[in-house]
């Protein structure tokens, strides 16, 4: 009986690896984003959606996959063959927040996904119709006091990370929004500029363009340090909801099992789009918050974040069907 040589096997399997990631990709690349149009995790997914097609040779389509709070599309992305040809652009809510607390998940984002990169981290916003007859925290609070779960809150979607900010903060603020999803911010902030809803805890990214021109007002920010484009929006802790910190994130993810050598070329040229000055600037002009972390330091912060919006899941009773 011929006996392998092992070292000459792994040898040959490691230089199958490398040629695999040295001709990817070959053809086009699906990025799936779980979230209607409008969004800021549609907007980031655009944006380096188009970098890439720059940077690859190939071009990166970006296709919209709405639905059950980011998880539909999520899962679409977790099934799919890992070739690394289709791609998911990832986020709170559809890797973490949504996980944390829907009943049946079809799948593990910590065993389904592999990460490749994160891309920024997001402040969201309390933000109101211009109507609305509050113009800080105290006067929103006390509004929402003297129509106990009549005033409503929009968000992107049920098991969101913006529907989870909201329970926290019905919890910590001692009122009760009525919670009003939709399939993203898209959809969302369209029906808050037109006054079907009240109230929104929105991405600073998707809403800063409504903010600014007057359709939208701003009452705090959810992160403990002021955004730098609108610095005139205090924190929430600044406001005196003492203790209230919530950032969102994004990312780009693939099935697991995706080669070493394309999830590392991946990395590379994402990393490398983040640094140009013509992506460092769109990001900062939407108050987001380029990244650079490593590979393996993406897939702790989903498995810290996960653990975060678990407990604040349980914590205000959130369990979704």
């Amino acid at each position: 009986m011929k006996v392998l040589n092992t070292s000459a096997f792994c040898t040959l399997a490691i230089c199958a690896l490398q040629a695999v990631g040295q001709d990817y990709p070959t053809k086009s690349i699906r990025l799936i984003v779980p979230w209607a149009p409008g969004g800021n995790v549609d907007i980031t997914g655009r944006i380096i959606a188009a970098a890439l097609t720059d940077s690859l040779g190939q071009i990166v389509v970006v296709d919209n996959r709405a639905g059950g709070g980011g998880t539909i599309g999520a899962n679409m992305v977790a099934k799919s063959a890992p070739d690394g040809y289709t791609l998911l652009m990832g986020s709170s809510g559809s890797v973490t927040a949504g996980p944390a607390v829907y009943a049946n998940m079809p799948f593990d984002p910590v065993k389904d996904l592999a990460p490749i990169s994160m891309v920024q981290i997001v402040p969201m916003v309390v933000e109101t119709n211009p109507k609305v007859a509050a113009g800080n925290l105290n006067e929103l609070i006390a509004l929402a006091k003297q129509r106990p779960g009549k005033m409503t809150m929009a968000s992107s979607g049920t098991g969101s990370s913006n529907h989870l900010a909201i329970e926290l903060f019905n919890t910590m603020a001692g009122v009760k929004f009525i919670h009003v999803p939709y399939k993203g911010s898209g959809p969302a902030l369209a029906e808050l500029v037109g006054g079907q809803v009240e109230t929104m805890i929105d991405q600073l990214t998707s809403s800063i363009g409504f903010l600014r021109d007057g359709r939208l007002k701003p009452i705090a920010v959810t992160t403990n340090v002021r955004s730098s484009v609108m610095p005139n929006i205090p924190t929430l802790e600044e406001a005196g909801l003492k203790g209230f910190e919530a950032n969102t994130f994004t990312g780009i993810l693939a099935p697991a099992g995706t080669p070493k050598p394309v999830i590392d070329r991946l990395h590379a040229e994402i990393i490398r789009a983040l640094r140009t000055a013509a992506v460092k600037e769109k990001f900062e002009s939407l108050g987001a918050d380029p990244q650079n972390l490593s590979v393996a330091q993406f897939g702790s912060f989903i498995r810290a974040d996960l653990d975060k919006w678990k407990k604040v899941g349980q914590a205000a009773g959130v369990k979704v069907e």
